[in-house]
């Protein structure tokens, strides 16, 4: 008699991609010094586009060759968002405390769920974000880095445009299809930033060979594991869990980089928190006022809000 295989809840594989995630972003941040910010992401995102290529052989240059030209475009301007936010997010942990940067980019997201809710009064959610933003900052203190906080809202402008891209993208391509594209795509936006200063003088192989172990914690390990999850939970779940990513990405921070937040900047991540499981519990509220079902996605590319950090 054969026993059925465990199947592993979706919501214990969200957690567990937003954890492997958020290890990799700590990492990635001990290899600044030694390959610089533009070198590391570049090199990031170059294995895990090639990893990527090389798994999807064929079906990817038959998915090419069968996909309209706006579907292909489409795909080209997602590797183009993903890579200036991979940079940018990249440019701000540079500058300021991790779990600060993710809270700062996380407002991308945040925004565009809270635009899609019916209620006026769900603007709250966006208020009690930004209040927890602020609490993060303390720029009444004249403590935060200005570039940093501008580099992590930036990002979180590029997060904004890759949550609409990849709903466009995933619903047209296979998931490792249309994330083969838009990495590829996104390892040569970040070339003119990263190439130059790896590729000028003797690169030290060691860290180079680092960065090729964190491509495969981030993005690959991630996706997919979403990927799976999306297939076993609905968006709103999705979504309440994804709010406790700034969280995560404090914790992450707190174990690897010996970043101790204050406790001011504990509450802050605290309201950000909270504001993202809102407005995720405001979507499902808003789907069924409107008579929409939410279900989990087909197998494609995540449609937000978690994304490749550096």
């Amino acid at each position: 008699m054969t026993l059925p295989t465990p199947r592993i809840p979706g919501a214990v594989l969200v957690l567990a991609a937003m954890a492997v995630l958020h290890t990799g972003s700590a990492l990635s941040t001990e290899l600044f010094d030694d390959i610089g910010v533009g070198g590391t992401t570049w090199l990031r995102v170059t294995f895990a586009a090639l990893l990527l290529l090389a798994c999807t052989g064929r079906s990817l240059w038959r998915a090419l060759r069968e996909a309209p030209r706006r579907d292909l475009v489409a795909a080209v301007l997602l590797g183009a968002v993903s890579g200036a936010m991979m940079l940018l997010y990249a440019e701000a942990a540079d500058r300021i405390p991790l779990g600060t940067a993710t809270a700062l980019e996380f407002l991308g997201p945040l925004a565009v769920a809270v635009a899609a809710l019916s209620r006026r009064r769900e603007l709250v959610w966006l208020l009690l974000a930004v209040g927890g933003v602020l609490c993060l900052t303390s720029p009444w203190q004249g403590g935060a880095d200005l570039a940093g906080v501008l580099f992590g809202l930036a990002s979180g402008a590029c997060w904004a445009l890759y949550v609409i891209g990849t709903q466009h993208v995933g619903s047209r391509f296979r998931a490792q299809h249309g994330l083969a594209l838009s990495l590829t795509v996104a390892a040569v936006v970040t070339a003119p930033f990263g190439a130059p200063g790896v590729l000028s003088g003797a690169p030290d192989w060691r860290a180079v060979a680092a960065v090729a172990g964190i491509a495969v914690l981030m993005p690959l390990v991630p996706f997919l594991l979403e990927m799976l999850a999306l297939q076993r939970i609905g968006r709103t779940a999705y979504g309440t869990l994804a709010g406790l990513e700034p969280a995560v990405s404090l914790l992450a921070a707190m174990v690897l980089l010996a970043q101790t937040p204050t406790a001011l900047q504990a509450a802050g991540t605290v309201l950000v928190v909270i504001a993202g499981i809102g407005a995720a519990r405001g979507q499902n509220r808003t789907a069924t006022d409107t008579g929409l079902e939410v279900t989990p996605r087909p197998s494609s590319t995540p449609s937000c809000p978690t994304a490749p950090s550096p």
